[in-house]
């Protein structure tokens, strides 16, 4: 599996052992993302995707932050009409919900607004205890985006997710976890270490076999039972003519740890 570490204008991309870290990097604006973070952002979601060698996705921010939402700052570049430029968003969330690898926000400081739900989309979050969470769009005069309006009833319910996005409040990491927005929450100098264990265990399970299981989960709320059933039932049977599913039945037998290769 490649190794390799590059910096790109507004993202720093980083792989090792299967396991890609994607760091939103301008710190100087909390990670606020500009047009040129969309874009790289997009370009790597999609690239991951396509990948074989890449196993696990982590998405984090540099500088003590997650990330502020979109960039609201202003500049002198030519602007695109406001709902070709949502579309664009949309494209970006929607290619980190289809990567078909697990994948993981490691939250520290300032998650808010779009950043907030760029995390909620991830797999799993996992919050420092200095992670601060806020759907802050109504404090913008701004309605919900980037995702938030399917993710964050799904984490945490719909009442809640109401009481989030319309009162717009900052949450603690510990409030966070209590509602169930996030799945772990550490003190910030054990969130590497522990992100990393969870990263590399999912770089080393099967990749088809977790890409099937995401998939299902992420339908599980637009079916009704029998489908699912049904869905299931073909997901078993490609997993069964698998390599890896056979990898695992000899390792068990074996009394060993599988090897996943991806085939």
């Amino acid at each position: 599996m490649a190794t390799d570490t590059r910096e790109l204008d507004s993202i720093t991309v980083d792989r090792r052992d299967g396991v890609v870290t994607i760091t939103m990097n301008r710190p100087h604006r909390k990670n606020a993302i500009d047009a040129a973070m969309w874009d790289e952002l997009l370009a790597e979601f999609q690239a991951i995707g396509r990948s074989a060698d890449d196993r696990a996705l982590v998405l984090t921010g540099a500088g003590g932050d997650f990330c502020a939402g979109a960039d609201l700052s202003g500049d002198d570049a030519p602007r695109p009409h406001q709902l070709a430029s949502m579309r664009h968003v949309g494209d970006v969330i929607l290619a980190l919900h289809r990567v078909p690898q697990p994948t993981i926000a490691k939250v520290r400081g300032v998650a808010v607004g779009g950043g907030m739900n760029m995390a909620l989309v991830c797999d799993l979050v996992v919050a420092g205890e200095t992670a601060r969470f806020s759907e802050i769009f109504a404090r913008r005069g701004l309605s919900i985006d980037c995702g938030g309006s399917w993710a964050l009833p799904r984490r945490v319910g719909l009442h809640r997710a109401k009481e989030l996005a319309l009162l717009a409040d900052i949450i603690d990491a510990s409030e966070a976890r209590d509602i169930g927005l996030v799945n772990r929450v550490l003190p910030d100098d054990e969130l590497d270490g522990f992100v990393e264990g969870w990263a590399r265990r999912l770089a080393a399970g099967p990749p088809i076999a977790l890409a099937m299981t995401k998939r299902l989960l992420n339908n599980s709320s637009n079916v009704t039972l029998e489908e699912a059933l049904d869905d299931e039932g073909v997901s078993q049977t490609v997993n069964f003519s698998t390599a890896d599913t056979a990898e695992a039945i000899v390792a068990w037998l074996g009394k060993r740890e599988p090897v996943f290769d991806g085939r």
